[in-house]
């Protein structure tokens, strides 16, 4: 579609790769223009390869990781040592092999009440927000099956929020606290990571809606400054239409 940028990779691997060079470009560009990057990260696995490969930067003194802040899209109701924990899961793979200043990390308390998480979490991305220009540099994403992005789920009243920054959601698969579609639509750019053939159905349905389709969570994704960039392993775009 016309409105979002399309690229397939022929592995995770490959879609790793490339992912890396599209982050360090951003990081580079907003450090020369701004001099801090802000970067909303994701959860999941295909993400984890992409945070593997950023934290093998830490020898080359390339970016610079002091002013660079690493945010988070969303965040499971969990402790930081739980499996389930994104920032857990960033914390090992990257944030502890990159000279990254403490200060820098901005993650949502999973440990505490949803909505004193995500009172916390609005105001720290506030603040930080406020040194950046307004706007998250970057927004990483991934996509459910079912069609949502970050914890903004099918049928739950955080799609229509205009107003708070962060939320506090009662999912299908329990309760979590995600930065909401203002936020993300007002990111300078936002970046869609999806791999594996579970995924090309739904990938299908979002890039080529067929008439009656409803409009998916990841669907309402438009940033006004830039349209979002889909970066997909041949396995996940392998339904789509080869011209997409």
């Amino acid at each position: 579609m016309s409105s979002r940028r399309v690229d397939v990779y022929p592995t995770p691997e490959a879609l790793a790769e490339a992912a890396e060079r599209e982050v360090l470009g951003v990081i580079a560009g907003s450090l020369r223009e701004r001099g801090i990057c802000s970067i909303a990260l994701a959860g999941g696995e295909t993400p984890r390869m992409l945070y593997r490969r950023l934290a093998a930067t830490a020898d080359a003194g390339e970016p610079d990781w002091s002013r660079v802040h690493l945010c988070f899209g969303d965040e499971r109701m969990v402790i930081p040592d739980d499996p389930a924990s994104n920032y857990g899961m960033v914390r090992d793979v990257l944030i502890a092999r990159i000279p990254l200043p403490a200060g820098n990390v901005h993650r949502i308390r999973g440990e505490r009440p949803p909505d004193v998480a995500a009172r916390e979490y609005a105001a720290d991305i506030a603040a930080l927000l406020s040194r950046t220009g307004g706007a998250f540099d970057l927004v990483l994403l991934g996509l459910g099956a079912d069609g949502h992005t970050a914890s903004l789920f099918p049928g739950t009243d955080v799609l229509t929020e205009r107003v708070r920054t962060v939320r506090a959601v009662v999912t299908p698969v329990g309760p979590r606290v995600t930065i909401t579609l203002p936020v993300i639509n007002g990111a300078r750019e936002v970046l869609f990571l999806v791999s594996g053939g579970m995924k090309s159905g739904i990938v299908r349905r979002i890039l080529e809606p067929a008439p009656g389709d409803p409009v998916f969570p990841a669907s309402m994704v438009n940033p006004a400054a830039s349209p979002p960039r889909w970066m997909l392993d041949a396995a996940a775009a392998a339904s789509l239409h080869p011209e997409t």
